[in-house]
């Protein structure tokens, strides 16, 4: 065990603000790490729910209890509960698995879920529709194929995010590892996932766990983590709650500009909750990303909001105390100075479509997935040709935090047998797309989301078609323009980073946003609320019939909307309701 003071005992923060705190916290407290009554619930044959606190403990064993709301009346009228089912999210760091490992997963897909592999935007797999009777066994064998769900959701850190560009940057493997290693550090040390889905042995006597990082009631809220390797910010490195951007000299990397409160999440109707792009605090040697990582969690951990769970993520902490107090923070608790920030630039937060060839000789294909739903459908079968090249590719599939997937390390032999496979298949050359679409993000949404107001995975691709008209009228149909749809605002989808921001706030409605950056370094700012898809269309023609008139060279959409006075700019998340 660490001899770290900060990590020897636990440690349970008094609120900052409020009176008390949460139940949430409570619960967390007396859960016993993670247990709460988990093994009954799932042992229960009369529901396919579980009850209502582990349904909240669940999470950070990685799965969410879900429903099928498109079902719902057929199955009041029926007289039988809601059908429910179980998400199942899947930590890959970095992104990387290898090819047995798709396979594996794919086969569980079929085997357990809805046949479908959903690409998350936080470079992770999603199984939907689980049943609970198939969860244990469904955990169990992803654990088997070496990947975890633990602290895949919940109070913790979560899957930590690398970019994806092997082919763009010959430090792809030295960052990917600084991602693993960051996340087997800051994964919770609790044996509850053991006992509860791989049949591991109670741990005996007294006070059955100890964590030595988390401590009792883990982080106040969710903590998310990501890498970037400029030019490409394929992360959204800015949205995370801890962020790293990678720094380049020379060929070699030298160390990181750290960044910090970084957030998508707001509740309508409540402007002291807004999304916030991280600060860059400074630069520090890559040989202490570890333990700077550690050293913010430690912060947030111990100063972070447990009265208010709506004001408790890390962008609320540094907001409340400032970056001075972070900064001598963790200088006290790791004995680290930042240097000045390095320079860097972002040209795109967009991912590289098709083959492209690395310095190593290795080539590696990038495959647009809409809406990041890798599913066999209406005679389209993506799904399996992925499946077919797994039988045969030597190299790794890399997942993007934009819900695609590389093709990696493919070598000169390999690499016609994997076209052949993906000509056969007929799998979307994503250069015959619009570039709106291949810039395109939905979160799940409907019909399982319980959160979702409004479609997003399963009607953006339609939207989408209805907007590209208005874009070869114009001539922009190759023009790099960002769009996101989500069916709330927790922003799973960040939305917030898009030069298009389509936000659901009731069935068939969205908030239009505008604005944003394409590079993810600014927020965009609300044009105009409650638009059906003919109010979308109608307000969206104009401005971009504008744009294709008299944009300036280079200039992005989202600069655009900003410099002709059709929304201000957000400059911090603090004026983003302006």
């Amino acid at each position: 065990m660490s001899k770290d003071k900060n990590i020897q005992k636990e440690s349970n923060s008094v609120p900052p603000q409020g009176t008390g705190l949460s139940s949430f916290e409570t619960l967390k407290e007396n859960s016993n790490y993670l247990r709460g009554t988990i093994q009954e619930s799932l042992k229960d044959p009369l529901t396919g729910s579980i009850k209502a606190d582990d349904q909240l403990l669940i999470k950070f064993h990685g799965t969410y209890q879900q429903q099928d709301r498109d079902l719902d009346d057929e199955r009041k009228r029926q007289k039988l509960e809601p059908l429910y089912s179980f998400l199942i999210r899947v930590r890959v760091p970095g992104g990387v698995t290898t090819a047995q490992q798709w396979l594996a997963l794919d086969g569980l897909a079929d085997k357990y879920a809805d046949k479908a592999l959903k690409l998350t935007t936080r470079q992770a797999f999603q199984f939907h529709g689980v049943l609970k009777r198939n969860l244990k066994t469904t955990i169990k064998e992803i654990n088997q194929s070496l990947l975890d769900t633990i602290a895949a959701c919940g109070d913790v850190n979560r899957n930590v995010m690398s970019s994806a560009n092997p082919f763009e940057s010959a430090v792809h493997g030295e960052v990917a590892e600084d991602a693993k290693r960051i996340s087997a550090h800051l994964t919770p040390q609790t044996s509850a996932y053991h006992e509860i889905w791989l049949d591991g042995e109670l741990v005996g006597g007294g006070e059955k766990d100890f964590e030595p990082l988390y401590g009792k009631t883990y982080l106040p809220r969710k903590f998310k983590t990501a890498i970037a390797i400029p030019p490409r910010n394929d992360t959204d490195v800015l949205s995370n709650d801890l962020g790293f951007i990678a720094i380049v000299e020379k060929g070699k990397l030298v160390g990181y500009n750290l960044t910090v409160g970084g957030g998508m999440a707001f509740t309508f109707g409540n402007n002291a909750t807004y999304p916030r792009v991280a600060d860059v605090v400074g630069f520090f040697p890559k040989e202490k990303i570890v333990d700077v990582a550690e050293a913010v969690l430690i912060f947030q951990r111990d100063h972070g909001n447990r009265s208010e769970r709506k004001n408790a993520r890390l962008k609320y902490t540094i907001d409340r105390l400032g970056l001075d107090f972070f900064r001598a923070e963790i200088e006290r608790i790791k004995g680290i100075k930042f240097e000045p920030v390095k320079p860097y630039k972002f040209e795109t937060l967009g991912d590289k479509y098709g083959w492209t060839k690395s310095e190593d000789g290795l080539w590696h294909y990038g495959v647009f997935v809409e809406g990041g739903k890798l599913v066999d459908k209406n005679g389209y079968h993506p799904k399996t040709a992925i499946r077919e090249i797994a039988k045969i590719h030597e190299g790794t599939f890399i997942l993007t935090g934009n819900q695609n997937v590389v093709i990696a390390q493919v070598s000169e032999t390999k690499k016609p047998k994997i076209e052949a496979i993906l000509k056969k298949y007929k799998v979307i050359n994503a250069d015959k797309l619009s570039s709106l679409r291949q810039n395109s993000i939905a979160c799940a949404a409907l019909p399982l989301c319980g959160l979702a107001f409004a479609e997003a995975e399963r009607y953006l691709p339609t939207l989408v078609d209805k907007i590209d008209k208005i874009l070869e009228a114009n001539g922009l149909l190759k023009t790099p323009i960002s769009i996101r749809m989500t069916g709330c605002s927790n922003g799973c989808g960040r939305p917030f980073l898009a030069e298009i921001g389509l936000v659901g706030k009731a069935p068939g409605r969205y908030n239009l946003y505008l604005g944003a950056s394409f590079t993810g370094e600014r927020l965009n700012k609300l044009y105009k609320e409650m638009l059906s898809e003919e109010q979308i269309v109608e307000a969206l023609t104009p401005i971009l019939a504008d744009y294709a008139q008299s944009k300036e060279a280079a200039e992005h959409f989202g600069d655009f909307v900003i410099r002709k006075g059709y929304v201000k700019a957000t400059t911090h998340g603090t004026n983003f309701h302006d």
